[in-house]
């Protein structure tokens, strides 16, 4: 069977910061193609949509499968998905991927008929039994599927991450991807899922709270086939258990594979495991991105963090002598005012690293969702990118992205334009030798990108596509309601 398999375009914030191969989508389109199928990979973060239905008219594929990991790119999909019905009615339509698995019924009703199933959970082992199935009554019946039939029995989590290795050759103009000044860059997976539950955070809720790591030698491998000269390392949480971070870094060595490397991780776990990051320096690690989230104590416990700010604070200095480049977030709650967003600022620029703000935002999936009592402002699932007030602003709206933006400007001053090329010049040229543009032509963007006007002029968009009424609830919410995967006692232990 004939398989396109479509990655929407890119959000707001992948206009300026980054834009990153798609390596969970190849991942799923390694499994499809060792199961037999003639299969294509259209990436829409680089592709625009006149390619896709260049695809759909000469490759015309039996079946058509959407990635769907950020809300915001909800009506895209609906809309193609709409566009492929009309123009090829047999086309078998599926949906997946970690947002899709949090409002699956509702994309099915958004799309009226223009998609077949949607697909909860991780895709590698189910996406291959949907194709084989597809067409056929019942698909329902099929774990993690959901129909307008019915939903089938919870998703299978992969057990091994080791059996499908990513399908890069199918990803075409791979010179497009980077991370900041990281250009090229490819994207790599070490471990998969994460043991904590951050309240604002849907990665926990996604896997089941499991946390499961590639075998040394296969990470290895994927690593040494990766021509880009930079990877991103896409771990929720990296180097949780020191000693396998040192299994593959010995592997990485022993192949004398040289690369550039970003990866994310928690202040806690660079405390703990200062030695394997110090080792990952010496290996090519270059960027690293922490969760703060908070700059004091009753915000990091409304977010669930489990670490204290003396413990953030220690753990941005271990970086500093480590050498590394580190971009930190900071979560912009819509209640704040000018004196709180002032305060941020005024840390931000006393700081070596790069700080960024998100917006508080409850999103299908996190625990937020059922639990924060505040009012949505908005149900456009354009404006669900963590870049959007959906939340009541204590200041007027215009005024509030007035100071975020304000705030986020600091970044702009010290990390992007000339302040960037004084500080990251030399990898700068060494792209620009490669004939790679991607970094240097975002660093005057800030302002066409981050701009108050334009973020407030969303909110006034017409909407195609309403997210349904959340159900809140009292107490602590239950398995049920929180996980795809739901979590097993032999898995819930990664950490202590």
């Amino acid at each position: 069977m004939r398989v396109l398999l479509v990655h929407p375009s890119p959000l707001l914030y992948s206009e300026l910061y980054l834009r990153l191969e798609p390596v969970g989508l190849e991942r799923v389109a390694a499994a499809v193609r060792m199961a037999g199928h003639d299969v294509r990979l259209l990436d829409l973060q680089v592709f625009d949509q006149a390619e896709y239905a260049r695809e759909l008219d000469e490759f015309r594929p039996r079946a058509v499968g959407f990635s769907l990991n950020y809300l915001a790119n909800v009506p895209e999909v609906i809309d193609l998905a709409k566009a492929t019905r009309a123009r090829h009615p047999e086309t078998f339509v599926f949906v997946g991927g970690h947002s899709a698995s949090f409002v699956a019924s509702e994309l099915l009703e958004h799309a009226a008929g223009a998609i077949d199933c949607v697909v909860r959970g991780e895709g590698e082992v189910i996406a291959p039994r949907v194709l084989e199935a597809a067409g056929e009554r019942g698909l329902e019946r099929l774990p993690g599927v959901v129909t307008r039939e019915g939903a089938g029995p919870s998703p299978t989590l992969l057990d091994d991450l080791d059996r499908f290795p990513p399908a890069r050759d199918l990803s075409r103009r791979r010179h497009r991807y980077f991370l900041g000044v990281l250009d090229p860059c490819a994207s790599a997976e070490l471990t998969r899922g994460c043991p904590w539950d951050c309240s604002f955070c849907s990665a926990w809720t996604f896997y089941g709270r499991s946390y499961r790591k590639s075998s040394p030698e296969a990470a290895a491998e994927d690593l040494a086939r990766i021509r880009e000269p930079n990877v991103f390392l896409v771990d929720d949480v990296a180097f949780i258990h020191a000693e396998d971070g040192f299994a593959i870094g010995r592997e990485v060595e022993r192949r004398g594979i040289r690369k550039q490397y970003y990866l994310e991780t928690r202040c806690d776990v660079l405390l703990r495991n200062q030695e394997v990051f110090a080792y990952w320096r010496r290996l090519g690690l270059f960027y690293m991105f922490l969760g703060v989230e908070a700059l004091d104590a009753e915000a990091l416990k409304r977010h669930r963090k489990r670490v204290s700010t003396d413990a953030n604070m220690e753990a941005l200095q271990v970086a500093r002598r480590l050498g590394l480049a580190v971009a930190i977030n900071i979560i912009a709650d819509p209640d704040w005012d000018e004196a709180r967003f002032a305060a941020v600022r005024d840390w931000a620029l006393t700081v070596p690293e790069i700080v960024h703000l998100t917006v508080a935002t409850p999103y299908p999936g996190t625990e937020t969702w059922l639990t924060e009592k505040r009012e949505l402002t908005s149900h456009d699932y354009r404006l669900f990118d963590v870049q959007h007030a959906v939340l009541p602003t204590r200041l007027p709206l215009r005024r509030f992205y007035e100071e975020l933006v304000q705030t986020q400007a600091v970044l702009n001053r010290k990390h992007l334009g000339w302040g960037a090329l004084r500080r990251y010049g030399g990898p700068a040229l060494r792209a620009l030798a490669r004939g790679q543009t991607n970094y240097l032509s975002m660093l005057w963007k800030f302002s066409s990108v981050y701009n108050a006007a334009r973020q407030h002029a969303d909110h006034a968009r017409p909407v195609t596509y309403a997210m349904g009424p959340r159900r809140l609830v009292t107490g602590a919410p239950t398995p049920a309601q929180l996980y795809v995967h739901q979590p097993q006692s032999a898995r819930t232990a990664a950490t202590a």
